[in-house]
């Protein structure tokens, strides 16, 4: 007689113990992105390094992502947290939420709308044709140009610029001080933000629209603050107070144009926060609401302007449209120019009529 022989027990797979190799991996990819976090959170006049540092903050979603990655296949939880709110933050900086907006306005408001564009020349050496084709296909009204050159202002009357723009206010400079206003629209030199070391010519724009019959009045700042490098470092954070100053004048202001900073330094982010409240209420705007930088308002955050030649370093935004709450603002986009370090930018923006 024959015995069945008993079953052997069942067996459980084995869990799958967490990777302390992967865990590590994502912690070591997670430090900069902490370091860079700390002085991107904390307000304050951090050192050179620092500054420059923290103009590449966009960039550090990257490696946090990848850190989350490494932290999900390790499958420690305090290392998957520690990642997920790393990101979390980038993200949240990467699309602020205190990021200045337009106001609405009211229903049946009257409007003038115009097209306009900055770009920093490099020197003058940006093509003067590329200038010219971007201004006549996207119906350019209005351009500031920053490092103009008395050469440059030749190359674009003969490439028909003045076809176009047939209105010019211009200082050209071979030092990168220089600077050029072209417009469709009358101009009215209205005086230098001092103590720059870069010329900063603040010009007001009579924009009309002919179909319309409706009028406003721009007050535009070409601007180009100092690099923040070598002991300069304060130069550049006056450029930045004396820009926050014109912008807290009354009247409507555009001020676009070189900043050589990010919406990721505390000098930036305090000058729109600031502009507005240092006079109280001012004609057509609320006293302390933000300024509204186009670009960030856009999501523009991963569209770099600077370098666009040079060393492949990650793309950085340092120029800028700023404008005045009350006007609005859509078609943001960024334009590499052969010949400059920098990119175009331009947009369409909606001014309140007078």
């Amino acid at each position: 007689m024959t015995h069945p022989s008993p079953a052997p027990p069942a067996t459980r797979p084995a869990r799958r113990q967490p990777s302390v190799a992967w865990s590590v991996l994502a912690l070591l990819m997670v430090m900069p992105v902490a370091g860079v976090s700390m002085f991107r959170a904390i307000p304050v006049e951090w050192p050179l390094i620092v500054v420059q540092l923290l103009s590449f903050t966009p960039w550090m979603v990257l490696p946090a992502a990848f850190a989350v990655a490494l932290a999900v296949v390790g499958r420690r939880l305090w290392v998957i947290f520690t990642t997920t709110a790393l990101l979390a933050v980038q993200l949240l900086w990467l699309f602020p939420l205190d990021a200045g907006k337009p106001e609405a306005l009211p229903a049946g408001t009257a409007s003038v709308p115009v097209e306009v564009m900055s770009l920093n020349s490099e020197y003058g050496e940006a093509d003067a044709a590329s200038i010219v084709r971007l201004v006549r296909e996207n119906g350019i009204q209005l351009l500031a140009i920053q490092e103009h050159t008395q050469g440059l202002e030749d190359r674009l009357q003969s490439e028909g610029l003045d076809q176009l723009l047939s209105n010019r206010l211009s200082e050209p400079s071979e030092d990168a001080s220089g600077g050029a206003v072209y417009s469709v629209f009358p101009l009215e030199a209205m005086g230098l933000l001092p103590d720059t070391p870069f010329r900063m010519d603040v010009t007001r724009v009579l924009v009309t629209d002919a179909g319309a019959g409706t009028t406003a009045t721009l007050n535009l700042t070409n601007v180009h603050a100092l690099p923040p490098v070598d002991e300069r470092i304060g130069q550049w954070r006056s450029d930045l107070d004396k820009v926050a100053r014109q912008a807290s004048r009354p009247g409507r202001h555009l001020l676009m144009g070189d900043y050589n900073a990010t919406y990721d330094h505390s000098e930036f982010r305090a000058m729109l926060d600031t502009a507005l409240g240092r006079q109280g209420t001012l004609a057509g705007q609320q006293g302390g609401t933000k300024l509204v930088d186009v670009g960030t308002a856009s999501g523009g955050r991963l569209s770099p302007t600077w370098p666009m030649e040079g060393l492949p370093l990650p793309g950085i935004v340092i120029d800028h449209m700023v404008t005045s709450p009350g006007i609005s603002s859509s078609d943001y986009s960024v334009h590499q120019v052969p010949g400059s370090d920098h990119a175009a930018i331009m947009a369409r923006l909606i001014i309140p009529a007078d």
